[in-house]
Order: structure tokens, then sequence, then C-alpha cells
């Protein structure tokens, strides 16, 4: 999701010293059975689900809204707002009866509040950057392209509890869609109501989820969520309050834990290493990948393919998850390992091996694309800034990809700019970068999610590379009627990705993280936290 994904605060820390005595209380911190102390390890940039892109902001939207169906533990769905769905033998249109339900001001959540965000999000004006992943559905493609109205998308109220979904060809992965946070609904009144400010604090919100949030201004390092009267299934929220706080420094955080003022904290990579035995250390799969983006529309000298693989290969992936430690892996491929399985083998087996090779540290390689890269370009040298976020972890990560590239090309010279989660994304938002280090995490678990980002005009594409053959392989996997001619392009068109760098794989992790023994039922969607059926217990 994710997400998200969506982009994600990047990397951990690593500590001088560590107190390894952890606290043994396994109630919540608050003493209650009903009360949770949580962190987030970056700020909320936006609650408005039509504009959100990032795991911050999908965490309290999957809390606070909901939408056609719940995403499960396991990764499937369960029903939410819809009672019944039919599909039709073509697979091209499906029927959603809707429960009666109310948003947090009482009124009634209908079809038509679905067809009004869905509406809303695809509309150019929006400026949505996961507009994209409507497109099948009827009509979207060519709203987005301003060439048809918003209204003439492939949905429709009938009633006040029927919604019909008709679409261009089929999704394999439709329902999927339907529990993730781009198609909830939304209000229509509220939005109208708070124009440019709706979404942008938690006072100008509609919500019609588990919890209400409180208390965030737009920048808040510390809300609430607090349970929600007017959910149809409050009787399965046992929770009255999550207490949310910033916490970007992992010893911080962990010594909150320990002095009882948080009930769950996520571990850097010494944490890990030495709290493996503590009671409530667990691991959850993240699903993503950390990347570099290389700005290819501002930046001529990375528009050269040479200097873009020079620069890839002068990174020591090895070296840099040893600096991050932990549950840190080198990632070769876009698409993390194990998100998909693919007739009992793992996905990315069927990428073409050569076409990783980029994303090994190779310093003679290095040095010879380079070489080329400097020759056609008529230079001797070449400075770029490395942008990221300014958790310990991240600034870590970018010196020693600093360093990394310094010793192994001493014609490039790499500046670092570590800045707040939300500043960076805004920066990469606007292609305000020469090279990013950001991440992303899988929406739902097919290679489409990371894929779809790089095709031409993707709105997550900040770094504006283009190749004509991996939009006709993206595109085509989507109109194929069969599976396995759908995995092939999908799978060819990543290798395409790769050889040409489009992006630079750095690495994929695994979040660890102390949860106090007494919290029951806590679902990880992918580093997503969902509170509804928690239950705290003595």
């Amino acid at each position: 999701m994710k997400k998200t994904k969506t982009f994600l605060a990047a990397g951990t820390t690593m500590l001088a010293a560590l107190a390894l005595t952890a606290c043994g209380g396994s109630n919540s911190s608050s003493g209650s059975k009903d009360v949770l102390n949580w962190e987030e390890s970056a700020e909320i940039p936006t609650m408005d689900l039509s504009k959100a892109t990032d795991s911050a902001s999908f965490v309290q939207l999957i809390n606070t809204m909901e939408g056609l169906y719940r995403e499960k533990a396991d990764g499937s769905q369960e029903p939410a707002l819809a009672t019944k769905e039919t599909v039709s033998k073509d697979g091209k249109t499906y029927t959603f009866t809707l429960r009666k339900s109310k948003w947090n001001d009482g009124s009634p959540v209908t079809a038509k509040d679905f067809v009004y965000s869905w509406r809303r999000t695809v509309d150019p004006k929006t400026a949505s950057q996961y507009a994209y992943l409507f497109s099948g559905i009827k009509n979207a493609d060519d709203i987005q392209n301003g060439k048809k109205k918003p209204e003439t998308l492939g949905i429709k109220a009938v009633g006040d509890y029927k919604l019909v979904v008709t679409l261009e060809r089929r999704i394999p992965y439709f329902n999927n869609l339907m529990a993730f946070g781009s198609f909830f609904p939304q209000q229509e009144k509220a939005v109208k109501k708070y124009g440019s400010k709706y979404g942008t604090a938690s006072k100008y919100m509609a919500y019609n989820g588990p919890f209400v949030m409180k208390g965030w201004n737009g920048s808040s390092l510390s809300w609430k969520l607090v349970k929600n009267d007017n959910y149809w299934d409050k009787k399965h929220v046992h929770l009255k309050q999550v207490n949310y706080s910033v916490q970007k420094t992992p010893s911080t955080a962990y010594n909150l834990y320990q002095s009882n003022k948080l009930d769950a904290v996520a571990l850097d990579a010494e944490q890990s290493k030495q709290l493996k035995s503590v009671k409530g250390y667990t691991l959850y799969p993240r699903g993503t990948t950390f990347y570099i983006q290389f700005n290819q529309y501002k930046n001529k000298y990375l528009q050269n393919a040479n200097i873009r693989k020079a620069l890839s290969l002068a990174i020591d992936r090895p070296a840099l998850c040893k600096v991050l430690g932990g549950n840190n892996t080198v990632a070769k491929t876009l698409t993390p390992a194990k998100l998909t399985t693919v007739n009992g083998s793992d996905y990315i087996n069927m990428i073409d091996k050569n076409d990783e090779q980029y994303a090994t540290y190779n310093k003679k390689l290095a040095q010879s694309y380079l070489k080329k890269g400097m020759k056609e370009l008529g230079v001797s040298k070449l400075s770029f800034k490395l942008l990221s976020d300014d958790t310990d972890g991240a600034k870590k990560s970018t010196e020693a990809m600093q360093s990394s590239i310094a010793d192994t090309l001493p014609q490039v010279s790499i500046s670092t700019q570590n800045l707040p989660f939300k500043t960076r994304l805004a920066r990469t938002d606007a292609g305000q970068f020469d090279m990013v280090v950001t991440a992303w995490g899988a929406d739902f678990a097919d290679p489409i999610s990371f894929l779809d980002l790089f095709t031409s005009k993707n709105a997550q594409n900040g770094g504006h590379w283009s190749n004509s053959q991996y939009d006709k392989l993206i595109l085509e996997s989507k109109t194929t009627g069969s599976n396995d001619q759908r995995w092939k392009d999908l799978s060819q068109a990543e290798g395409v990705l790769l050889k040409d760098v489009g992006i630079s794989p750095l690495y994929s992790s695994t979040s660890a993280w102390i949860i106090r023994p007494g919290i029951k039922h806590l679902i990880n969607l992918r580093d997503h936290w969902d509170f509804k059926y928690v239950t705290i217990e003595n």
C-alpha cells in the first residue's frame, strides 16, 4: 500500500550505546485497556485521499476511512461497505450492494459518495498522483488526458445503495484496488465546504471509518485517533483512542517505550540485533524497495544512460546494507522479493539476470561507463546533489553512498541534502532534485503496483524516465487475456527499466518492532497499521 504505496521515510539508524532492558508490562503504556500510544516516523503530508501518496497519510486514512472492502492481514479482502458483489460473465461490470452506514456527522454514506470521490480523483484539475490506478475503468484514461469529462467515468449510483462499475478490460487485481484508500468514498459537502483547506487539518475532513482524527493541524508532531461512534461496525472497535507522536530518532522512541510512554517502537539496526530475545519483538515484511530516481527532465547529464549506469554501479549495496544493518537486504530489482508468486516461484526469478547487473557494485565497469558518458557529454568532471530524508538512517545511507561513489568515481562530486519527509516529498514531486533516495511500498501484492510508476506519463515518475518499449509492455500486460503472457510482459518491462537504469534499486527491508505483548489483533499491512480490531489484555 500502499503503499503508498506509497513513499516512505527512508532508513534506520545505528546507536553508539543501547540500554537493553525492556519494560515487561503487558498492558498498554497508559495502563488502559482501550488507549494506545503509537509512533510514526514522519509528518502527515495530507489527509485528502485524492492527493495522498505516502505511507504516513495512508496509515491514517485506513483507520479513519473505509471503502467497499477492507484488506485482511493475509492480503485478501473482507467486506466493508459492500455487502454483495456481482460480476458479469465478461468480467467488465461489477455491481456492488452497499450497507447502510454513516459519516461521522451522522449523514448517510451512499453510492453517490463513491461516484463523487472517483470522479474527483481522476479529474485532471485535482492533479492526483494516484489517478493512474483508475486506468481500465471506462473512460478513466481519456478523462485524465483531458479528452472526456469526469462525469463519463464508468461508475454510477443506482439509488442510494447500489454501485455499478464498468471496465474497459478485465483487471485481475480489481478487488485489491477496492480495498485501497484512493478508491474510498468522499463526502461532497465536506470537500466543497472546506475548499482548499480540505484534508489539510483534522477538522477539515469527514470520516466514515473506525476512528476520527483529532488535533492534527497540518504540521503537528502529535495527534489522536478517537473511536467513531457513527461507524457502522463500532461494536468490533475496542479502542477508544490511539495517541500518535512523530519519532524520527529510534533511540528516543525506544526510551519512550521503556518509560511506558509508547506501546510499540520501530527498531533500528543495532536495536534489532540486540533486542531479538525481548518479548514482543516481531518482524514485518514491508513489501518495499528503496531506490534512486535520476532527474532526467532537468539535468542533462543524467539524461545520459552511461552516466546513470556508472553511478549505479558505483554504489556498494552490501556495504550500504551493513551500515543500515538489521533487516535490510540488497535489491537488484524494483519489485521486492517474495511479493508475488508465479507458478510456485518468486516473480523476480522471471527477470533476466543480465538486466540486473547495473544494480551490482563493479568499480571497473563503473569507471568504464563514466568515461563513455563524459566523452559523449564533453566534460571531465560532474557534480550532483543527492536528496533524502532527515532521519538518522537516511543521513547514514546518503553518507555511505556519497563515500562509495567518491571512492569509485573520483571525477564525480556528490553533495547530500537531507530534509524533513514532507519537504523532501514536495521537492521530489516538483522535480527539484538531481538524484533522490526514495521508496515505494506495494499498494497490493502485484508487480504492477511498482511498474506502473515508471510509465512515461505517470505522476510518480519524478525523474521523467521514458521508454516506449517499457510503456508498450506495461500496456500489453493490462490488455492481454492470458495470465502467462501478463507475467512475461511485466518481467520483460522490469528488465527494460533495470537495463536502462531508469531507476537504481538499493535495498529492500523488513521492519522490526517491539510491541507490548498484551496488544492483540493488530494488523500490519506492509508497514501500514490497522487498529480496527485491536484489543488490549492484562
